[in-house]
C-alpha cells in the first residue's frame, strides 16, 4: 500500500501538469543519533534515515524547459537545462543547484516537469533540504539514464548546497539520505567516506524526535561561525605544534591539553567539543554493536552537554526537552540533534515508555515555554529510491 504522501505527489503532478508522471522518487530526511558538528571536521557521524520524505513525481520533456511545482510553497519555478543557472535566494535554488551540478559534470540533460511534496518538517534540523536534493538528483539520474553511485550523488548534492545555495554544510545529510537502509543507522567516516550500516535497536526500542518549535535558517545562523572557529583552531594548533594538521579529526584530547594554550578560550571550547564528540561517536557505535543501550544513551547525554557548554549551539528549549525526557523511565538517552539554535531532540526510548514520554513533554514543555512541541515516532528507512 502506497504511503499517502506518494499519492499526494502524483496527484499534485497531474493537477499542475496534466497527465501522469514518468517516475516517482522518494528521499528521506534524517536524524543524527550522535556525532554533531563533526562532519565538516572530517570526523565521524552516526545518522539514520527516517520515515519522513521528499517525494518528486517527474516527467521528461522533449525540450530543455524545466517546471517544478512545490506543494509546500504552492508555486512553480521555471528554468532551462541549457541555461547557466544562478541562485535567486528561494526554495527553487535546491533543485536548481542539483541540475547545475549535473551540468558541470558534462551531462546533456532533458527538460522535465516535476512536483515536489514533502513531510520532513522544515527548519527542524531533520534535513528537509538534503531530502529534496537527493530526490531531485535521483530523478535526474532516472530521466537521463545517468550512472552514479550513492556516495557520488551525495557529494553532488553537497556541492549544490555549498556552492549554489550558499550553505557551508558537511556531507552527512546528503550521504544518509542517499545511502540509508531500513532498520540501520550509518556509521560514516567523513574523511574517506567509508561507511558501515549498523543494525539498530530492534522492535522494542524507538527513535522519538521532539521538535522544539524553535526554527532556524542555517544561512542566518551562527553555523558558519562555528565552522570558522574549528578552522582557526586547526591553523593555530598547526603553528603551535610545528606539524601539518588537516582537520580536528587529527587532534586528540592529549594534544589539545598540551597545545590548547595557543587558542582563545572560545576556540578551545569549540575544538574540545569536536574532539570529544569524535571519540564519543566511535565508542557509541561499539556499544550499540554490543547491545549496550544504556551506555549508548549515556554518551548521547554527554554529547548534548558538550554541545550546550562547549559548542554553545543548544538553547533553553532544547535543554528543557532533554531534561524532561531523562526523567521518564524507559528513556535510554536524549540529546539535541542537527545544527542547533532550535530544531529537535532525539531520544532512544523503550517502546512501552513512548506514551509516558509523549505525555510528559506535552504537559511540561508548553507550560514552561509557551510553545507547542511536535513529537515524531520514527523508523529507520531506505535512502533515495524509485517508488514503483
Amino acid at each position: 500500500m502506497l504511503h499517502p504522501i506518494i499519492t499526494q505527489a502524483r496527484d499534485a503532478f497531474e493537477s499542475v501538469f496534466e497527465g501522469q508522471a514518468d517516475v516517482t522518487l522518494q528521499a528521506p530526511g534524517r536524524v543524527n543519533l550522535i556525532g554533531e558538528h563533526t562532519d565538516y571536521n572530517e570526523g565521524f557521524v552516526f545518522p539514520a534515515a527516517i520515515d519522513r520524505w521528499a517525494i518528486v513525481a517527474a516527467r521528461s520533456r522533449v525540450d530543455s524547459r524545466v517546471r517544478i511545482y512545490s506543494a509546500m510553497h504552492e508555486e512553480v519555478a521555471e528554468f532551462r537545462t541549457d541555461d547557466v543557472l544562478e541562485a535567486q535566494g528561494s526554495w527553487a535554488d535546491y533543485p536548481k543547484g542539483v541540475v547545475r551540478e549535473f551540468q558541470k559534470l558534462g551531462h546533456s540533460l532533458c527538460g522535465f516537469d516535476a512536483a515536489i511534496v514533502g513531510n520532513v518538517p522544515m527548519g527542524a534540523g531533520l534535513s528537509s533540504s538534503a531530502a529534496v536534493e537527493m530526490a531531485v538528483g535521483k530523478g535526474m539520474v532516472m530521466l537521463n539514464r545517468i550512472e552514479i553511485s550513492g556516495p557520488d550523488l551525495a557529494l553532488l548534492g553537497q556541492r549544490a548546497e555549498n556552492h549554489f545555495v550558499g550553505v557551508n554544510c558537511g556531507i552527512m545529510d546528503q550521504f544518509i539520505s542517499a545511502n540509508g537502509r531500513a532498520g540501520h543507522a550509518l556509521f560514516l567516516d567523513c574523511r574517506g567516506l567509508s561507511f558501515e550500516l549498523v543494525p539498530l535497536f530492534g522492535d522494542d526500542v524507538q527513535i522519538v524526535i521532539c521538535n522544539s518549535g524553535v526554527t532556524r535558517g542555517l544561512t542566518d545562523s551562527a553555523y558558519n561561525d562555528r565552522r570558522s572557529a574549528c578552522e582557526n583552531g586547526v591553523s593555530l594548533l598547526t603553528r603551535a605544534m610545528g606539524e601539518d594538521i588537516k582537520a580536528l579529526r587529527d587532534v586528540s584530547m592529549e594534544i589539545l591539553d598540551v597545545y590548547g594554550g595557543a587558542l582563545s578560550e572560545t576556540v578551545l571550547k569549540r575544538c574540545r567539543h569536536v574532539i570529544t564528540e569524535n571519540e564519543r561517536t566511535q565508542r557509541a557505535v561499539a556499544l550499540l554493536k554490543d547491545g549496550d543501550l544504556s551506555g549508548f544513551g549515556q554518551l548521547m547525554v554527554a554529547s548534548h552537554e558538550s554541545l550546550r557548554d562547549d559548542y554553545e549551539v543548544s538553547g533553553k528549549e532544547l535543554d528543557l526537552l532533554v531534561e524532561i525526557a531523562l526523567n521518564v523511565p524507559g528513556v535510554f538517552g536524549a540529546r539535541m540533534t542537527g545544527a542547533g539554535f532550535g530544531g529537535c531532540t532525539v531520544n532512544i526510548v523503550e517502546r512501552d515508555a513512548v506514551p509516558a514520554l509523549t505525555d510528559a513533554i506535552n504537559e511540561q514543555y508548553p507550560r514552561t515555554t509557551g510553545l507547542t512541541p511536535e513529537i515524531y515516532v520514527c523508523s529507520a528507512v531506505n535512502g533515495a529510491e524509485l517508488v514503483e
